[in-house]
C-alpha cells in the first residue's frame, strides 16, 4: 500500500525563468512513494526546470505542487530540505576546497538531531571511496567521485524523496554503471527517487515509472519498461530506427500512453 501512495504531485504547473516565458506549461505529474520515477525528453523540454520548481528555486506561476498532502508551491529550498526533499543538482555542486567529510557535515546544516555523526559514518561506509578519501579536498576527486559525494550530501539530510538531475553527465561508462547501481540501492533502502537523466535508456531500465516531456508538457507516461520499448520513444529519444530489426528492435512493444 505504501508503494502506491502519491508522495509528490504537480497539478497543472506553469513555471519558467524569464517573465512571460513559460518553460513548463500546465504540467501534471505524480510520483509514488518508494519508486524510481524518471523524466526524459529532448534538450529544452523542461526536465531540469521540473526539479528546480519542486525544490523551490522557482515558484509556479500557476498550478500547485503537493508534497505529502500539503501544498508547497511557494516554499524555499531550505524549507524543502527540512520537510524531506533533497536535490542533487546537475554538474559539480560541492565545496571544492573543503574535505569530503566537511562537505557531508555541511550538508547536515538543517539538522539538529543526535543522529548526525552516525549517519555520516553510515554514508562513508555506503560510499567506500568517500570513506577512503574523507580527508581529501573535494575538488581533487574525479568527476564520478564528486557525483557520489553530492548524492551522499543529499542523503545526509535524511530525505523522503531524492531529486537527481543528470547524475551521469560527463562520466565514463564504468562510472555511469556505478552511479546507477547506487541509485537503485538508495531506492531499495526506502527513498523515493525522481530523476532527470540524459542517458534515457539506462534511466528507463531502472525506473518504475517514467514521463516523456515535450516543450514543457507531459507527452507520454507509463512504466519504465513501457516507455523504453515504445516505438516512438525508441526512434526519437533512444536512437533506434523505426524499421523493424529483429534481435535489436522490439516493434511489438507499444507500451506507454500519450498524455492528453
Amino acid at each position: 500500500m505504501a508503494a502506491e501512495e502519491i508522495i509528490l504531485e504537480l497539478r497543472e504547473v506553469t513555471s519558467g525563468y524569464i517573465s512571460e516565458v513559460d518553460v513548463l506549461r500546465q504540467l501534471t505529474m505524480k510520483v509514488r512513494r518508494g519508486r524510481i520515477t524518471s523524466i526524459i525528453g529532448a534538450n529544452g523540454a523542461g526536465k531540469s526546470t521540473v526539479l528546480r520548481t519542486i525544490f523551490g528555486f522557482l515558484s509556479p506561476r500557476s498550478g500547485s505542487i503537493v508534497f505529502l498532502g500539503r501544498e508547497v508551491g511557494k516554499w524555499r529550498p531550505l524549507e524543502a530540505v527540512r520537510q524531506g526533499v533533497a536535490y542533487v543538482a546537475q554538474g559539480r555542486c560541492n565545496f571544492p576546497e573543503m574535505t569530503v567529510l566537511e562537505n557531508i557535515e555541511t550538508a547536515c546544516y538543517s539538522r539538529h538531531d543526535k543522529g548526525i555523526a552516525s549517519d555520516i559514518d553510515d554514508l562513508l561506509h555506503r560510499f567506500p571511496v568517500l570513506g577512503e578519501k574523507k580527508r581529501e579536498a573535494a575538488g581533487n576527486l574525479s568527476g564520478g567521485q564528486q557525483q557520489l559525494l553530492e548524492m551522499a550530501m543529499g542523503l545526509a539530510t535524511r530525505p523522503k524523496i531524492l531529486l537527481v538531475d543528470e547524475p551521469t553527465l560527463g562520466l565514463s561508462p564504468k562510472m555511469c554503471d556505478e552511479v546507477f547501481d547506487y541509485i537503485k540501492q538508495i531506492n531499495l533502502d526506502g527513498i523515493t527517487v525522481l530523476m532527470v537523466e540524459q542517458n534515457a535508456a539506462r534511466a528507463l531500465d531502472i525506473s518504475d515509472h517514467a514521463y516523456v516531456l515535450r516543450l514543457g508538457q507531459n507527452w507520454m507516461e507509463g512504466t519504465g519498461q513501457e516507455i523504453l520499448h515504445n516505438p516512438d520513444v525508441r526512434e526519437q529519444y533512444l536512437g533506434y530506427s523505426s524499421k523493424p530489426n529483429p534481435g535489436v528492435d522490439d516493434p511489438g512493444a507499444k507500451g506507454g500512453e500519450r498524455a492528453n
